[in-house]
């Protein structure tokens, strides 16, 4: 049975862990929400070397990328941005978030204390029309990330799922892996032919995350809700064993 084989005291320093003070007990609902999302192949090299043990690779191991724009939320309007590793919890599909920027201050801050993002601040932008979608991340005037994408197509509103998400984050159990759910309210959903221009694979987390292959690529326009959170997982310990409800 494979699982990650990197060490859990070094992910939390150089992922920019984020302190989770109190479980927030109410949901966060985000309203005029721009999701373009690529998922990408990664090299062999990246497949348990990245991930906790904890959590379980995929054969092949991959990346998934969100760039987000939200009209409306409790910290206001921002931008956001985060990688995450497609990985297994057990038997439940999952993505380990390696990196996280946010737009604005009251955005990085709310991400990280009420879900455990290990948001940063940067520049995030997100452009879409009737042609495609650009996204860019950069950070301290160096692009991490870029992305284009054309030719949307549409699909169904329940044609794209989203996995269920983990951050590694201080929480009052100690360190765990924070288990986010999201529901998303799709109201239009694109298909894209996508292209990443750029990627730095420190700056997202690990020099090892170097997208191979780009998978497919997605736009959706969204309500999107945050449940209060209910479990957290010891990252050095399977989930059969190591989940704990926040109760």
């Amino acid at each position: 049975m494979l699982v990650g084989t990197a060490d859990v005291d070094t992910l939390a320093r150089s992922q920019a862990t984020a302190t989770i003070t109190h479980f927030r007990r109410d949901a966060v609902t985000l309203t005029g929400v721009t999701c373009l999302q690529l998922t990408a192949e990664m090299r062999n090299s990246a497949r348990e070397a990245v991930l906790p043990p904890s959590l379980h690779p995929t054969i092949p191991p991959a990346l998934s990328i969100q760039v987000w724009s939200v009209a409306e939320s409790p910290w206001g309007p921002f931008r956001w941005a985060h990688a995450r590793i497609t990985c297994r919890s057990g038997v439940r599909a999952r993505g380990y978030t390696s990196a996280a920027y946010a737009s604005t201050n009251d955005a990085c801050e709310g991400l990280r204390t009420a879900f455990g993002f290990p948001a940063r601040v940067a520049q995030v932008d997100l452009r879409h029309s009737y042609d495609g979608a650009d996204a860019n991340v950069t950070v301290a005037g160096q692009a991490v990330l870029s992305i284009a994408a054309i030719d949307p197509e549409p699909l169904d509103r329940n044609d794209v799922q989203y996995t269920g998400t983990l951050n590694l984050a201080t929480t009052p159990n100690g360190l765990r892996l924070v288990q986010v759910e999201a529901d998303h309210e799709a109201s239009r959903v694109e298909r894209l032919a996508a292209r990443l221009l750029a990627f730095e694979p420190v700056a997202w987390g690990n020099a090892l995350l170097v997208p191979a292959f780009v998978v497919s690529a997605s736009l959706a326009q969204e309500t999107v809700v945050f449940p209060p959170l209910r479990f957290v997982c010891r990252p050095g310990e399977l989930a059969f064993t190591g989940t704990e409800s926040i109760d």
